[in-house]
Formats: C-alpha cells, structure tokens, sequence
C-alpha cells in the first residue's frame, strides 16, 4: 500500500534557510540523521516495530509524555520510563519558580450528556494550571538523576521564559546541562502570564516567536521543539517561523482557551476557585478532530516547504487510543504526545495503546511507522476539487450505465466490463 503513494519525506530544508554547520546538533555525540522518508518494507515482519528516530532521537515507540502534571517531578517521569513510555517531557520549567502560584481546584470535566452529569463518559476536560511551581534548581537535579539511571531513554525539557534573551540564553544552558536530550518550547500556553510576554503571547506573534526562536537555537545544542498553540486563525504561519528560525521539530496543538461550563444551580463557572473562575485550557478526546486538523496544515505546509531536512512533528490532542495515535502519525506524526489521557486513565495505558497500534499495523501489514506515516495526506484537497472529482466520477458511473457513447471509447483493460456495461439482460 504505502509503496504506492509516492510520498516523499514531510520535513526538509528550504532554500532560504540559512545552513547550520553538521556540528549545530548533537546527540549523545553523534550528529543528526538526515531525512526519514516513506518506504514499504519488502519483507514482512511477524512482530510490527513501534521503535522511531526523531532528530536523532531513538525512542522504543512513537508514545511520548507530554508536558504537564505526569511530568512534574522525579517519581512521576520515573514511573513513565517504568511502564515504557518512548519519552518523557518533562513539565514547563522557567528560572524563577516563585512567581508560579497555582489554585485548586484548578481542573473541570465536561461530560456526554447533559453538562455536569456523574455518569457521562468524560469527553473535555480543563486545566487553569500554570507552569512548574517548583525550584529550577530541583527540577534540574530531578533531570540529571534520570539521565543517570536510564541513559538510554529519551528525556526532555520543556522550557518557558520572558521576553528576555539573557533569561532564555542561561534557561536553555542549565537544562542542557543535566543531560537531557531534546527541550520543547512553551509557546503556546493559552493562560497565566500573557502580559510578560510568556506561553501564547509568543506563539501568536510572528515576529516575536522569530527572534526568540533565534536567541534559544544560537544557544542550543540539542533539538529544539517548538509547540504550537492552537489559539491562532493559521497554525502553519507560526510553524514555519520556528522552523526557519532552527527548530528541528513542531509540537502541535497545546490546549484550546475554554470556558468549560457554568453550573447551573450555583450560577458559578468552572472550575470555580472561591466562586470564581478563569478561562483555560480545553484538552481529552473532544479536541481531538481539531488537533488532527492542525497536525494535517502543519504536515502539508512542511511537505511542500520544507523537503530536504531532518524535521519531525509531535502530535498532541485527546489521544486514548492506538487508533488515535495512527490518525496523527497517517497525517505527519513521527511522534504522539498524551497529558490528559494519563491523568486520567494511568501511566500504564501505555501498554495498551503500543498493542492497539501493533493491532493496526497487523492489520495493514505495516512493519514500522514509517510506512504509514504521512500516508493519509494524500487524500486532502479544496472543496472546489472536492466537486470537480465528485462531478467526474457521477459522469464516469453515468457512461458505464447507459454504454460506450463511440467505438473510440473502447479499451483493452476494460473491455470485458465494457462489452457488459451494454448487454440488457
């Protein structure tokens, strides 16, 4: 199947980029791999292989922890590698931790049903969360520890800073310092401190997200992610800022800003702090279409703008399923991030999404992921096509009811079906 799609690889290298030199980015000292592309295995496989390379980065599957709560300190991300999650983020880190203050409650479920009913299925769920609220110096110290005993899994930070190159230079430098191998960019958190300029701020501003970008990738010298938010009328124009800018990856989509509901009895909005509330962020299975939606424009935008380059995209949106995760990698995914899921259903859901997406790949006969991947992009087109196609094929079936209209219309393929598309009985 895959071999005939003729797809080639979803990332690349435009022309107008300025080439960084081959020692640019580096990992556990080799330097980075070039280009995956979409290939049919030729011989098959009794056991599907969930392992990816991304950046340079070897994960045993595609499954990723993604910032947030399951990532908050050294027990947790401990517990994520246990159970073998591909990678680990950790939660967004920023120098100075004391201007961090949280509330609780500080989550709301939206169920199916009628709103605020116990026993609907849990379909949106909203965090009024802000970034780590515990020393750098600790997180840091959680980060080497992990590194130290599982230097073979991959572990990433995610970082959030001011509008200030010297914070961002020393942020980038200490985190790189524990070991870690990739960092993510929080430029798409959708509430907290969007007059510092942090979080969203910059993702919905070109011209900022370009030079921060540029202040963290002239200090990196690991992969740099940068999440996108989904809070923007065109994902892609932010996306690719941050590529041209030197990030090797994209992120998509951190949470959707939300009023989650009002209660009907007290009249209070949730999640209600004190009888009060705060817009937040929308995650779980209903914003699910809608990531798809946004990983679909970002993995076309870079297919045609960026062909030649080692550049990977991060899907992330109400993933509690393998065939959640194969929708995202179809449409681009190298990788498949989950926050909600594991807040709600446990670290070890991992175990069940690896089998649910071998189950797919048996199905198909796909031997790795990057048989499948991108594979579903070929099928997106205008609405006006969309007509156009429809308008051909009503006339094609139309012509094959009523006959052949000239003896020029005869084919030898099809000359059987043909010769039957006339006979009356």
């Amino acid at each position: 199947m895959a071999s005939s799609l003729g797809l080639t690889n979803l990332s690349g290298l435009t022309s107008s980029r300025v080439a960084l030199p081959s020692s640019r980015r580096r990992v556990s000292g080799r330097a980075r791999v070039g280009g995956l592309k979409i290939v049919a295995s030729e011989t098959k496989q009794q056991e599907p292989d969930l392992s990816v390379n991304v950046n340079g980065l070897h994960m045993p599957n595609p499954f990723v922890i993604g910032s947030g709560p399951p990532g908050t300190n050294y027990k947790v991300m401990k517990k994520a590698f246990d159970e073998g999650w591909g990678a680990v983020i950790a939660k967004t880190v920023s120098l100075d931790a004391a201007k961090v203050i949280n509330v609780t409650p500080r989550y709301a479920r939206l169920r199916a049903g009628v709103n605020g009913s116990a026993k609907g299925q849990v379909i949106g769920w909203q965090n009024i969360e802000l970034i780590s609220d515990r020393p750098l110096e600790t997180m840091l110290k959680e980060f080497k520890q992990l590194k130290e005993e599982y230097p073979d899994r991959i572990l990433i930070a995610s970082i959030m800073e001011e509008y200030n190159k010297a914070a961002w230079e020393e942020l980038v430098d200490r985190v790189e310092q524990t070991g870690i191998d990739a960092i993510e960019v929080n430029f798409s958190c959708p509430h907290g401190m969007p007059e510092r300029k942090m979080g969203a701020a910059v993702g919905q501003d070109c011209d900022l997200l370009e030079e921060v970008c540029g202040w963290i990738n002239a200090k990196a010298t690991v992969p740099v992610w940068a999440k996108m938010t989904p809070n923007i009328t065109d994902i892609t124009q932010p996306a690719r800022v941050a590529l041209k800018s030197g990030c090797e990856g994209i992120a998509a989509i951190n949470t959707i800003m939300s009023v989650m509901g009002i209660n009907l009895k007290t009249l209070h909005p949730e999640p209600c702090v004190e009888g009060y509330s705060t817009p937040g962020g929308y995650s779980s299975k209903a914003v699910h279409p809608i990531a798809l939606a946004k990983v679909m424009s970002i993995a076309q935008m870079m297919k045609s703008e960026f062909q030649d380059g080692d550049y990977s995209i991060s899907g992330i949106g109400g993933v509690e399923s393998g065939g959640d995760a194969a929708e995202f990698i179809l449409l681009g995914a190298n990788t498949v991030q989950v926050c909600t899921g594991v807040m709600m259903y446990g670290y070890d859901m991992v175990s069940k999404l690896c089998e649910e997406l071998k189950d797919f790949m048996r199905a198909h006969n796909f031997a790795t992921i990057e048989e499948f991947r991108g594979a579903s992009l070929q099928y997106f087109t205008t609405h006006t096509e969309l007509v156009r196609i429809q308008q051909e094929a009503i006339k094609e079936r139309r012509a094959i009811k009523k006959g052949l209209a000239s003896d020029k219309d005869w084919t030898g393929d099809g000359f059987v079906k043909e010769s039957e598309s006339m006979v009356s009985n």
